[in-house]
């Protein structure tokens, strides 16, 4: 996902952008299975390690070094290229940005000299751990693809954006809080992950985590700082779980979940700015009235699925609400009229 996507998730008006990328991405979902095939394969893979002249060949962006008394390129691009040996980038310690996607590559841990490193992409090698030493300065990584079962060895603390899709995560266990403080987008997507309980990022704003096994909504109050949230195509059948304490929460993605009735929406009252909510391809969504009982449930929203609401609808939910708000005082005063009276009962007796 590009920098301009992520800015467009800012504004809940413009989502619909982000929904064509799940689409494509969630198309992809054959690709694991399709890794886990090929184990056998990968059996045979002859050497082909990184060599000093193809470094050469793919530098470029020529900058001052760290101290300012030198240059040097600071960019690498090696994708696709059958690499399954990195270890001469070792003595590569001014490359800044590394793009070693696309290859055999089952270990990462030459890049740990690399300390002035502030963008890596390893999408689609063959990696089962992403274990390094702390980066003080990297900020965007990405490890798509891959066949991660855990997310330990993440401990960077200027870490902005981490991309984990697409491998066999099976908990969320394993990030390093303390050290994430600046971490404001994780996504998970296409793993195999059963609860979002434990993770804490006190900063996150975006989690994607599309296309896993979850059945609950968990550990929600430990993620206060969220904006915007992706649970799509998993097997959610309530909207119990989300906290009072969400008050940046705006936008929240659950299509293609379990969510049998439309008054479950009435449990997101909690998040005071929700603006954009998804449900489509859930039961709820061939309910009667759907729209309209959704926005009487939750009257900050401005867009349910791919469709704004209109002053109209706006309107007509207002006037069903106060109705219903009368006719419960209007029942409240007869039921408290009806009912005995202790001390009247009392006199009677004597």
């Amino acid at each position: 996902m590009s920098d301009e996507e992520l800015e467009e998730l800012g504004d809940v008006g413009e989502n619909a952008e982000e929904e064509k990328i799940e689409d494509e991405e969630l198309g992809e979902e054959e690709d694991i299975q399709g890794d886990e095939e090929d184990h056998v394969e990968e059996e045979k893979i002859p050497p082909n390690p990184l060599t000093a002249e193809l470094v050469a060949e793919s530098l470029s962006l020529l900058c001052k070094t760290g101290d300012g008394l030198a240059h040097a390129f600071v960019k690498l691009d090696i994708h696709e290229r059958d690499l399954t040996d990195i270890e001469i980038l070792q003595s590569f310690i001014h490359l800044r940005y590394i793009d070693i996607s696309k290859n055999m590559l089952k270990d990462i841990s030459p890049l740990s000299a690399v300390t002035h490193l502030l963008t890596l992409k390893a999408d689609e090698n063959l990696l089962t751990t992403i274990r390094l030493e702390e980066m003080p300065y990297l900020q965007v990584a990405s490890f798509s693809h891959n066949k991660l079962t855990t997310m330990e060895g993440i401990n960077h603390p200027m870490l902005e954006h981490l991309n984990l899709n697409k491998n066999l995560i099976q908990s969320v266990s394993g990030l390093n809080s303390s050290k994430l403080t600046r971490l404001h987008t994780l996504e998970i997507r296409g793993n195999k992950l059963e609860t979002l309980e434990g993770l804490c990022l006190p900063n996150i704003k975006n989690l994607f985590a599309a296309a896993n096994l979850l059945k609950k909504i968990e550990g929600m109050s430990r993620l206060p700082t969220l904006t915007t949230l992706h649970l799509r195509d998993n097997q959610i059948d309530s909207l119990d779980g989300f906290s009072e304490d969400q008050k940046t929460l705006q936008y929240i993605n659950l299509r293609g979940n379990a969510i049998a009735s439309v008054k479950e929406s009435a449990k997101l009252k909690v998040l005071p700015m929700l603006r954009a909510l998804v449900l489509s391809d859930n039961p709820c969504a061939e309910e009667d009235d759907y729209r309209l009982e959704t926005l009487i449930a939750i009257r900050t929203l401005e867009r349910l699925d791919k469709d704004e609401y209109t002053p109209e609808e706006r309107t007509e939910a207002e006037e069903i609400a106060e109705q219903r708000r009368h006719d419960e005082e209007e029942k409240a005063g007869e039921d408290s009229e009806a009912g005995p009276n202790p001390e009247e009962s009392t006199e009677e007796k004597y």
